[in-house]
């Protein structure tokens, strides 16, 4: 009966040891799951984020959920990566959401389209080590919405920075390659304003995200205009650097990474390819601390994505077309 009895006792506590480990993994994942829809709760109030109904916000928690889980992995890995990255505005995308969303540059259209030949700056030799053509006042604060060099050959021009309108490219440059909100071409649209006479103001024809009808007395009022536009030889970081050096320049990449989608500060040194799927501008360009070479790309996703809407992205890696293809597509107005 003794020995019964102290199998009994082994068998229970070892039962106890079993239940106790349970309750504790258990708890530890309710806290963690816990900790996650707080994180959610306050992005959400930070981002003025609602959702249609509970079906919605429970998708939106699990993704929100596998890019935080993505997000810190990343920046905790132990591989000296020079960038971080951070929960944004969008985190609760998926990648394919994000690029559906994001990135309209019609990048798979370039090869039909004639580039031009004239490259003004081929032969400038007085070129800096560095650049930043916002400490210059060449380039307007960053906008949640698209972009253009325009705006920078105006300042250099005139010595006045004006903020120019991208929605009246949106609703009234659709007659070629470029489809308003479904993205389009800087070159075709440097056409248009060519074309067009000029461009309106921000104020005069103000941003509104969606494709609207053209307004012709708005788009009437030409406040900058340009004489024509120049590409810089594709794939050619060197070329590029002797243009950054003189204006901002217009630029497309690939950003469809999460890496990128997710980019908060550093020398962005990830994985992209060259499906050229985003415009942006190239602003400057500077070597960290560190002694790693970057391009400063402003982007137009606002101040809260990247280092207050801007990103540097490692310069002159052994690939021609740069990294994320940042050399492949680049032009500029003239003024």
């Amino acid at each position: 009966m003794a020995a019964n009895d102290q199998l009994y006792h082994s068998i229970s506590l070892a039962l106890i040891l079993c239940l106790g480990l349970w309750a504790i993994q258990v708890t530890s994942r309710t806290l963690q799951d816990g900790s996650m829809y707080e994180r959610h709760e306050q992005w959400m109030g930070q981002y003025g984020k609602v959702y249609k109904d509970s079906q919605e916000r429970e998708k939106r928690l699990r993704i929100f959920t596998e890019n935080v889980n993505y997000i810190d992995a990343s920046n905790n890995a132990a591989n000296n990566k020079l960038y971080k990255l951070g929960i944004n505005q969008f985190a609760d995308l998926t990648n394919d959401e994000f690029i559906a969303s994001r990135n309209k540059f019609k990048g798979h259209m370039c090869s039909s389209i004639i580039r031009t030949t004239n490259f003004k700056y081929e032969n400038a030799s007085a070129i800096p080590s560095t650049m930043d053509w916002r400490k210059k006042g060449a380039v307007t604060p960053v906008k949640n919405q698209g972009q253009c060099a325009t705006e920078g050959i105006h300042q250099l021009s005139t010595g006045k920075l004006v903020s120019l309108s991208e929605q009246e490219l949106i609703d009234c440059d659709t007659k070629g390659v470029d489809q308003g909100c479904e993205g389009g071409l800087m070159d075709d649209a440097f056409k248009f304003i060519i074309q067009n006479h000029g461009l309106s103001t921000e104020a005069q024809y103000p941003y509104e995200g969606v494709d609207g009808t053209c307004n012709a007395n708005k788009a009437s009022i030409h406040a900058v205009t340009i004489t024509g536009y120049e590409d810089v030889p594709a794939n050619n970081e060197l070329a590029l650097q002797k243009a950054v050096a003189n204006q901002p320049i217009s630029v497309a990449i690939d950003a469809s990474g999460s890496d990128f989608q997710f980019y908060n500060s550093g020398v962005f040194t990830g994985s992209c390819g060259t499906e050229l799927d985003h415009g942006v501008t190239a602003v400057g360009y500077g070597i960290s601390n560190d002694g790693t070479k970057y391009w400063l790309v402003k982007n137009s996703w606002g101040s809260d994505w990247g280092e207050e809407g801007y990103i540097r992205m490692q310069r002159g890696i052994n690939a021609a077309e740069g990294l994320c293809g940042i050399a492949m597509q680049a032009s500029y107005p003239t003024a």
